[in-house]
């Protein structure tokens, strides 16, 4: 949620708002010192002071808290491809990177800092980060859907669309990459400036992509 807004909402919105933050930081402080694993439900609410009862009507799991920042951006990724215009006068790839950045824009204030914090955990466990990989699935499956329909009689069929997402993504994570390499800048202008330069790489993929014909493969035993 974008920060500036939280001085709109009512009490009762802003008191869940606080509460979620407090969890989200606490938990990403609690895993990384603890590991995932070991760390417990009840060390977090406690070090919060909330029930159990306040933490599920947060979250479903110590999986999602411990991802919420990723979560964040890909809500907030899918919600923004909604409302943009598909037409022919703007190519889908930069539909779908114009919402990246623009879903990177509108995190909160800190969110670079959790999101790597959040990373760092997934990587370093295999069952966090096979949730992680799931909710990825999702949200492409989800931002498919959007765009086929989007493209109405455009779109010749969802494959394509899907391939094209995924090589963004590719992008995204190569530009993630970079950004979380300890000893660089990782503020949200580090981020930005290492997904321009993964963007600007895509339009190459896609020259070698289409020189390779279908007629020129050769079948292989």
């Amino acid at each position: 949620m974008v920060e500036s807004k939280a001085g709109e909402m009512p009490l009762r919105e802003r008191k869940k708002l606080r509460t979620r933050r407090a969890l989200v930081e606490t938990a990403l402080e609690l895993f990384s010192e603890k590991g995932f694993a070991a760390a417990t439900l009840d060390e977090l609410v406690e070090a919060v002071e909330v029930s159990k009862r306040t933490f599920f009507r947060t979250f479903a799991s110590k999986e999602d808290v411990a991802l919420a920042p990723e979560r964040e951006l890909w809500r907030a990724y899918a919600d923004d491809i909604k409302e943009r215009h598909f037409g022919a006068e703007t190519s889908l790839l930069a539909v779908f990177e114009r919402s990246l950045y623009a879903a990177v824009a509108g995190m909160e204030d800190g969110w670079e800092r959790r999101f790597l914090a959040s990373r760092a955990l997934a990587d370093a466990t295999p069952a966090l980060n096979a949730h992680s990989l799931r909710h990825c699935s999702e949200v492409t499956d989800e931002v498919v859907d959007i765009a086929v329909t989007g493209l109405g009689s455009a779109a010749q069929a969802p494959l394509p669309v899907r391939l094209l997402l995924e090589l963004m993504l590719s992008a995204w994570r190569g530009a993630l990459r970079e950004w979380s390499t300890p000893g660089g800048e990782q503020d949200r202008a580090a981020l930005v400036a290492h997904m321009d330069a993964a963007f600007a790489v895509v339009p190459t993929v896609l020259e070698l992509a289409a020189a390779d014909t279908p007629g020129s493969r050769t079948l292989r035993p």
